[in-house]
């Protein structure tokens, strides 16, 4: 194959040149929404090859494996074949891959497994049965809970303390258990030889912090370090961004500090700030032209984030200087607003935009119910993200816990879950079981020997018949799913009403795994980066046209002709969670910013007047505090299509020059009444509810109008 040369000046603009060609060396690129970000990381890889640059020695982290492969594949076919050698994944496969490798650094078992999220609660359920914390604390945190405050703690680098003060303050008092239950958590996984997702990056990073020959190694092999997203990456994946940049400083960071909106996750919105602090020769560089949307959503979004109290300052703008204006709709309630959305979406179905190219977009899932409930009523279909996860489903979760018993028959959290399907095997049998099969790779034989004592009838048979067959040499990955599949059929038959769906679903599992030759690799892939949609683009349930609706966070990356955005009302956007909390209430603002900017042509901003509350019925809601400062006449239209009785304007609403002073009457449209007990500064003031909490809000975004006394 002939190599072909690039004529890098005239495929990019000159931000996006200047970042591709800068040399050696730190360099953050700070992408604006739709600003060419992968455009420019492909053409980057393409770069560093033609400069001579190995390509095994380039590292492009990404957070999909499929994202990294479809920019090597992109940068092979603008260069030559070389691009392919590039070395490119999650952080996470990196960390699997390079513990497997270096396990003994750390005294790891080389076969180590790796369990997800769910599997991780089970575990916490048992341990916590074991130490009697049920039993003795009745409001002890649920599995979940619990998992979910381990892992925000390690992703975040807080003690359990600082994670139970911060977020979980009612779970205070169980401090010491909680510590303790960490303690056997931790022991239990390295007894059984498995990681959860965390485990995987803090044990790389610990590697690679403890053991500088390591470091310096894997710096060596990975001359250039390439991260997409950058954004989104928590305190530990920073620091090993940091240690595998350590020995050349080549590392290229993308990513867009005004869509840091996973927090949750324990993203940490500083790390794209602070770059700068870890490598201070870092070049800086702002891609701003904008290739989705045209300039007047673009006002729109400049706007939003403008008042952002830290962020790299940075203005979008378009060649596609025309367009039509946003449309702000106050809607009387959110019927009304349904209403509207789908008479919308009708008119724009007759001009010709298939439903595939609209997205309605919300806070939080439920914001949708009502919209659900109009669509189906007037036969629109949709189809709805946020939330559900394909692998996460009991059905699939059923299929790999047979697969992942049999590869590991030390996995006593699969064979729990395998053994409990089984017919006439409840709790305590399939416990006498597991003891029986003991932990060796004998479990096999145990367990047809265990079944010789029953019954020809009990299902323990056809257990003992399935895992032969997965014995069988020669058999392909596809052909073992096939086996179980075929095994767990009856079993999902009696277990869910809806199992033909479940079954189309384990087809496009089996599917999946064609294209593995090893089973640990499909395991693997399944734990680390599981397919997320209930149905894949490319089947054939999915040619039909879908409304999409979708939380915000879900639809981060993506874009369609036509968004809507939903209760665009204080209180759900922002969440009345976050009015305390001033970095809360920023990453809402940036919420907000990542939804419009999904927009390509038509964008509407639905407000209604009032919403449900279940305790308190229909209540009046001002607009978004993140709306309510732009002019309607120069960022949006705007149309009020049914005023409500006592509506957003009933009471006099607080302005900047107003002051408040101790004692002073108030009301918040979701606290409720109160009276100032302090005002630490201009900004913030102390309030004591009827509900006797007392609560320090922001007067910026704090929607307060003055009352008459209630005390």
């Amino acid at each position: 194959m002939t190599n072909r040369r690039i004529d890098y000046e005239s495929e990019l603009n000159s931000a996006q040149y200047q970042a591709v060609t800068a040399g050696d060396g730190p360099i953050l690129v700070v992408a604006g929404a739709g600003s060419g970000k992968t455009r420019t990381l492909v053409y980057r890889v393409a770069w560093l090859v033609e400069q001579g640059i190995a390509p095994g020695s380039i590292l492009l982290l990404t957070f999909t494996r499929r994202a990294a492969g479809e920019m090597i594949a992109r940068a092979a076919s603008m260069l030559d074949h070389r691009c392919q050698e590039v070395v490119g994944g999650t952080f996470h496969w990196l960390a699997n891959r390079v513990l497997h490798r270096y396990h003994k650094y750390l005294s790891l078992e080389p076969d180590f497994g790796i369990i997800d999220r769910s599997d991780s609660e089970q575990i916490i359920n048992v341990l916590v049965g074991n130490l009697g914390f049920r039993d003795q604390h009745r409001r002890f945190p649920k599995k979940r809970t619990i998992v979910e405050i381990f892992s925000k703690a390690v992703n975040r680098a807080e003690t359990l303390e600082q994670m139970l003060s911060r977020e979980y303050g009612q779970f205070l008092q169980y401090q010491g258990q909680l510590s303790k239950l960490w303690e056997q958590y931790t022991t239990y996984k390295r007894q059984h030889h498995m990681m959860d997702f965390d485990d995987l990056l803090v044990y790389l990073n610990q590697l690679l912090r403890e053991h500088r020959d390591v470091s310096l190694e894997l710096s060596s092999q990975y001359n250039y370090v390439l991260v997409d997203e950058y954004q989104d990456t928590n305190l530990v994946q920073a620091e090993i961004v940091q240690a595998l940049a350590s020995f050349h400083q080549n590392v290229m960071v993308v990513g867009d500090d005004s869509q840091s909106i996973y927090s949750f996750r324990g993203a940490h919105f500083r790390n794209i700030l602070d770059f700068p602090k870890l490598f201070p020769e870092t070049k800086l560089f702002k891609l701003e032209e904008n290739y989705r949307s045209p300039q007047p959503i673009l006002d729109l979004a400049n706007g939003i984030i403008e008042l952002a109290r830290e962020k790299y300052t940075k203005c979008l703008y378009t060649r596609k200087t025309e367009g039509p204006r946003p449309l702000l709709v106050r809607p009387a309630d959110e019927g009304g607003q349904s209403e509207f959305v789908c008479q919308k979406v009708k008119e724009l179905q007759l001009q010709g935009i298939p439903l595939r190219e609209m997205a309605v977009l919300f806070r939080a899932s439920y914001y949708s119910f009502d919209l659900e409930v109009a669509l189906t009523r007037l036969g629109i279909p949709f189809v709805k993200y946020g939330g559900f996860k394909f692998i996460e489903s009991a059905h699939v979760k059923d299929v790999l816990a047979h697969l992942r018993a049999w590869k590991n028959p030390r996995d006593r959290i699969s064979w729990n879950r395998l053994l409990l399907l089984v017919s006439q095997v409840g709790n305590k049998r399939s416990q006498e079981i597991m003891n029986y099969l003991g932990q060796n790779k004998q479990s096999f034989r145990r367990l047809a020997s265990y079944a010789k004592k029953l019954p020809t009838k009990h299902g323990l048979h056809r257990l003992v018949d399935l895992f032969e067959e997965l014995a069988k040499p020669g058999l392909s990955v596809s052909q073992q799913v096939r086996a179980v599949r075929s095994y767990y059929e009856p079993i999902l038959m009696t277990k869910f009403d809806d199992y033909p769906k479940r079954l189309r679903e384990l087809d496009y599992l089996q599917d999946w795994t064609l294209k593995y030759e090893r089973l640990t690799e499909f395991l693997a892939d399944v734990a680390l980066e599981p397919p997320s949609n209930n149905v894949p683009q490319d089947h054939p349930d999915s040619a039909r046209d879908h409304l999409v609706l979708s939380t915000i966070h879900s639809a981060k990356g993506l874009e369609w002709r036509a968004v809507f955005l939903i209760s665009a009302v204080e209180g759900r956007m922002p969440s009345s969670q976050a009015y305390a909390d001033d970095e809360a209430l920023e990453e809402e603002r940036r919420l907000v910013y990542v939804a419009v900017t999904r927009a390509k042509e038509f964008l509407y901003l639905c407000s209604p007047n009032r919403v449900f509350d279940r305790g308190t019925g229909f209540r009046s809601v001002p607009l978004s505090l993140f709306l309510k400062h732009l002019p309607p006449g120069r960022y949006f239209h705007y149309e009020e299509k049914v005023a409500a009785t006592g509506g957003a304007d009933s009471g006099p609403e607080l302005h900047e020059e107003a002051s408040l002073s101790p004692g002073d009457a108030v009301r918040h449209p979701f606290f409720g009444r109160g009276n100032v007990v302090a005002v630490p500064d201009s900004l913030k003031v102390q309030i004591r509810f009827e509900d006797g909490r007392t609560r320090l809000l922001h007067l910026d975004y704090a929607p307060l109008e003055r009352v008459g006394s209630i005390y």
